[in-house]
């Protein structure tokens, strides 16, 4: 079996290993526009080797935005700043990926240290939309979307998906998890619509499929899409492991080759397991019914676990954040644990022989 260490085919990009960054938020941007902080952090991922470095949420349209200080790529000057960071990863001889989501109803925050929660629209925040007008816990209720914001607004992910092509990105993802707008138009607990995008299963998959049915046409056939899902709310009454394998293999039929399988995120009393696998299991159930390749997430901190969890058929490839956090460079130290042959930088190369 295929290890962490081993290369991984997805159209027409080969992935160098399978130790993936996940997508972070860094609430640092102005007006959608990323910067250096942006370039220095996910730069870092490169000269560290990572097999895949997933940038954060990037809205497609302003109000798309978990904060204010979010990323977005609706225009022209967010695709240019951009540009800078994708071409220095590639410069590295490394891979990029672009997280394109919209917040709906968990959207016009502010950043998480400012304590500051929701910005009201006198101060540069905006009404939340979402499927029905049902609000997260503490914050403004929605405005229900009508037929004409659902169209636009997937229009804007294919517009968005554009840029990312145009400014050569390797991976797309779709942000269908954690509470964000497809998927609360998956969960019955905050979809109560009665036209044909809400009530039974088939309509609450159909703004996530369109999506991204219009992003795999914006998006050149040769380059992967990805998405990323909540595979259960883990609360009675909604979206569950049963429907993410429908949602996976109707999800694989629009064009995407890959789910990055998380879980949670839509309401506040979630009942999570305390336990280091509980993610991880829920992954591999995922890729074992709906035979769609599957990337792990959640609690995966070592190098022989995230090894394990390939060599075993689990998942085909894991996605790591705070230990990317705590070390961008996770990557080279993980190989030499496992004894596996892994491409330093020259600049770095002098570290290689780990000697103390």
């Amino acid at each position: 079996m295929p290890g962490l260490f081993t290369p991984l085919t997805i159209r027409n990009r080969t992935f160098p290993n399978r130790a993936w960054v996940s997508p972070m938020c860094q609430y640092s941007a102005t007006a959608g526009v990323v910067g250096d902080w942006h370039l220095v952090h996910l730069g870092a991922f490169a000269s560290g080797r990572a097999g895949l470095i997933m940038a954060e949420a990037t809205a497609v349209v302003p109000e798309g935005r978990i904060s204010t200080q979010c990323p977005g790529l609706w225009n022209l000057e967010q695709q240019a700043a951009w540009t800078r960071i994708v071409d220095y990863v590639h410069s590295q001889e490394s891979l990029i990926g672009l997280q394109l989501a919209h917040a709906g109803r968990k959207s016009s925050g502010s950043p998480p240290w400012s304590g500051r929660g929701t910005v009201d629209p006198r101060d540069g925040g905006w009404q939340p939309v979402a499927p029905s007008p049902i609000p997260f816990s503490g914050m403004p209720i929605p405005r229900e979307m009508s037929a004409a914001d659902i169209h636009r607004t997937i229009e804007a992910f294919a517009a968005a998906a554009s840029r990312a092509r145009d400014i050569d990105v390797d991976v797309v993802e779709l942000h269908a998890a954690h509470g964000y707008l497809m998927h609360e138009f998956l969960s019955p607990l905050s979809n109560q619509r009665t036209d044909e995008y809400g009530g039974s299963l088939e309509n609450r998959m159909r703004f996530p499929l369109q999506v991204a049915a219009a992003v795999r046409r914006a998006w050149p056939e040769d380059r992967p899409l990805f998405a990323r899902i909540s595979t259960t709310d883990w609360a009675p009454g909604g979206w569950d492991i049963d429907q993410s394998v429908v949602l996976a293999e109707r999800l694989r039929e629009a064009g995407v080759d890959l789910i990055d399988a998380s879980s949670a995120g839509l309401i506040a009393d979630q009942q999570v397991p305390d336990v280091v696998s509980y993610q991880t299991e829920l992954a591999a159930e995922l890729r074992r019914r709906s035979g769609v390749p599957v990337a792990g997430v959640g609690r995966i901190t070592e190098a022989a676990q995230a090894d394990g969890l390939i060599r075993d058929g689990s998942v085909d490839a894991v996605f790591l954040a705070r230990q990317f956090l705590r070390d961008p460079h996770w990557p080279l130290r993980a190989a030499h644990e496992l004894g596996a042959a892994i491409d330093w930088r020259p600049q770095y190369q002098r570290a290689a022989t780990w000697q103390s």
